[in-house]
């Protein structure tokens, strides 16, 4: 039954999404145009007149045109700007994955890492499986020293891929960090296996014997 309702929402959400984008009776064929100059102009580096031609046409109920917008006004270093059109369209679909990543590079950009935690969290929460997610909420508890959350991260990743090397390698440095010497060099071990001579798995299997 929960799964009923979720599904209903979801379509629910779709439909409503799919309808904004043309909700001011703007012209199909405008739009599509305005998108495309600005690919070219973003092609071209001038991210400003690839910014300027979409908010010619910018609705804040289009999914399509915030989360764009939220792109190209990180890539002018505008990231409170891109910030908010990220967000923007996270609540136009809130079950939107892309989004949320968008909106975590202007956020770790400006060093506010809290958000982009938050917004990892609620990716899965969406996709618990998401092996990305867990992997780079693990570099970030790892780079804060906080080794066992780390660890719970990597080894969902090493779980869902037990041949990865970056997911074998960052269990490997974990358990190093844990004292966990054993686990580590069975990790590390592992890791040769994929990338035989790989420095990193070399350093590590050194600095335990």
């Amino acid at each position: 039954m929960e799964i009923l309702k979720s599904f209903r929402l979801i379509l629910v959400i779709l439909f409503f999404g799919y309808s904004t984008i043309f909700s001011k009776g703007q012209n199909v064929s405008e739009i599509i145009n305005a998108f495309q100059e600005s690919y070219l102009h973003e092609a071209s580096g001038d991210y400003q007149k690839a910014i300027d031609v979409l908010k010619k046409v910018y609705d804040e109920k289009s999914y399509e045109i915030n989360l764009r917008l939220g792109w190209l006004t990180y890539l002018s270093g505008l990231f409170t700007e891109s910030l908010a059109y990220y967000n923007n369209a996270i609540l136009q679909m809130p079950m939107s994955i892309e989004a949320r990543y968008g909106y975590a590079y202007p956020a770790s950009a400006i060093g506010n890492w809290d958000q982009v935690i938050r917004q990892y969290e609620k990716i899965l929460e969406i996709t618990p499986n998401n092996t990305i997610t867990n992997h780079r909420l693990g570099l970030i508890y790892y780079g804060r020293e906080e080794y066992d959350k780390a660890c719970r991260y990597f080894e969902k990743v090493v779980n869902i891929y037990p041949f990865d090397y970056d997911g074998l390698i960052m269990l490997a440095w974990t358990n190093y960090k844990l004292n966990k010497t054993r686990e580590a060099k069975i990790l590390f071990q592992k890791a040769l296996m994929h990338t035989p001579g790989g420095p990193s798995a070399l350093e590590g299997l050194d600095l335990l014997k």
